[in-house]
C-alpha cells in the first residue's frame, strides 16, 4: 500500500510541474476499479469456500459418507482429532487426515427420509398422470 501513496504523489508532483492537476487521480481510479473487481471475482469466493470447507471438516461425525481427494468413497467409522478412519469395506478401514475429505455426502441417517419424500413425490405424480389418461379414455369412448 505504501507503494501506491509513494506513486501516486510522484505523480501528483510531476503533474503539478506540467500544469495538470488530474494526472494522480486518473491513474488510481483504474488501479482501485482492478483490486475490487480482483477481490470480488477470485479472494472473496476462494475465502468463502475455504471457510465451508472447514466447517465441514469439523462437522464430520461416525456415519457419515464421505469421499477423498483421491475418490475413495466410504462410511466414517471413528473420527479423532485430526485423522478419520474410514469403512471402505466389510473388513476394510483407511485411516486418513481430516484435510484429505473432499465432500461429506448424505448421511446414513437421512438417506431414508430423502427417499421416502421422493417415493411420495413419485406418487404423487403417477397418481396424476394416471387420473389424466382416464380421462383421456373416457372421451375417447364418449365420442
Amino acid at each position: 500500500m505504501n507503494f501506491l501513496l509513494y506513486l501516486s504523489l510522484l505523480q501528483q508532483t510531476a503533474a503539478g510541474q506540467t500544469g495538470k492537476s488530474f494526472g494522480g487521480l486518473s491513474m488510481i481510479i483504474p488501479m482501485v476499479a482492478v483490486l475490487a473487481i480482483m477481490y470480488l471475482l477470485i479472494i472473496r469466493p476462494q475465502r468463502k469456500k475455504q471457510k465451508e470447507t472447514e466447517s465441514m471438516l469439523k462437522n464430520i461425525k461416525k456415519g457419515d459418507k464421505v469421499t477423498s481427494i483421491g475418490g475413495i468413497k466410504g462410511v466414517v467409522h471413528l473420527v479423532k482429532e485430526t485423522t478419520v478412519i474410514v469403512k471402505v469395506d466389510d473388513n476394510t478401514k483407511l485411516e486418513f487426515a481430516k484435510s484429505a475429505i473432499a465432500s461429506v455426502d448424505i448421511p446414513k441417517e437421512e438417506e431414508p427420509e430423502k427417499n421416502e419424500a421422493k417415493n411420495e413425490t413419485t406418487k404423487m405424480l403417477e397418481e396424476e398422470t394416471s387420473g389424466k389418461k382416464k380421462k383421456l379414455f373416457k372421451k375417447d369412448k364418449s365420442e
